[in-house]
């Protein structure tokens, strides 16, 4: 919780104004930020300084590990995220790629289990993963990357949380996740939670310990109407020890999370918190 004070704080002391745009509006900038997650100590990640919710990240992540391609199936296991990207963005409703309603195109999940080859096969990033990890294997190339640049004009939005790379050392698996671009009152605790439990699913389906996630963002920013909500209630605000996630324990492949695990697998304890902050979103 430290750090993400701590990284808001650091925006508003050290930050640069650039203009964005996409939404008209100037953020606030940093360049790179870096946390780090003890998932080995189980210290979840989730905002304690504002009431946060966790299951909606939860479930995108449960829809990018099955490679879902279209907000409808999103929103069946609790995530509603996809819906706009998906249905109003004039830019993707004209695109010929476009299969139609709820159609998101080749993004995030679809290129982690589906990445298209020059031959006409796929690779199934994930599960070579997954396959090499439950043997032991690091072969310094466990990597999952939703990045395709060749594919952008196939989807809706390109990525912004856009590469993880596993490495293990041991019987410990670590994590590295690489994002672009953040809106850190609204969006990086959402990524937070993701990183996280990634890390921990991941180790728990490959009977490895979890260690540590690092988490690098290349640009952190403020938006302007959000600047004052962070310096005058949020960062005023004195935290909470951290919750623990609890995942479970039945859960122990991939097949498990390409079937029957839900939100409802996953449950947050002991989590403290202060009133909810409602920050201006920025589509």
């Amino acid at each position: 919780m430290k750090q993400y004070l701590d990284l808001c704080q650091r925006i508003i002391d050290e930050g640069t104004w650039v203009e964005n745009s996409r939404t008209g509006k100037r953020c606030l900038t940093v360049i790179n930020a870096d946390l780090i997650y003890h998932v080995d100590n189980n210290e979840f990640p989730l905002i304690t300084t504002r009431k946060s919710f966790y299951k909606a990240a939860i479930a995108e992540l449960l829809g990018y590990i099955r490679g879902y391609d279209n907000a409808a199936d999103f929103r069946k296991i609790g995530c509603n995220t996809w819906n706009a990207n998906a249905n109003d963005n004039d830019a993707w409703l004209n695109n010929p790629h476009r299969k139609g309603v709820d159609d998101m195109g080749r993004v995030y999940g679809v290129q982690g289990r589906s990445w298209s080859k020059p031959d006409g096969g796929t690779v199934d990033q994930l599960r070579k993963i997954i396959d090499d990890l439950s043997q032991g294997i690091d072969d310094r190339g466990e990597i999952l990357s939703f990045y395709n640049p060749g594919e952008f004009h196939m989807g809706c939005l390109r990525p912004c949380m856009h590469t993880h790379n596993f490495s293990l050392v041991g019987d410990t698996l670590h994590l590295t996740s690489f994002q672009r671009s953040c809106d850190v009152p609204l969006g990086l605790n959402f990524n937070q939670v993701q990183v996280f439990t990634l890390l921990a699913l991941v180790a728990q389906i490959t009977g490895l310990k979890a260690g540590k996630a690092f988490h690098k963002i290349v640009n952190a920013h403020i938006y302007e109407d959000q600047l004052e909500l962070m310096q005058t209630v949020q960062l005023t605000r004195k935290p909470f020890s951290s919750p623990k996630l609890v995942i479970n324990p039945k859960i122990k492949s991939l097949e498990d999370l390409e079937t029957w695990v839900t939100i409802d697998d996953f449950e947050v304890v002991g989590y403290e918190h202060h009133e909810a902050i409602s920050y201006p979103f920025s589509v």
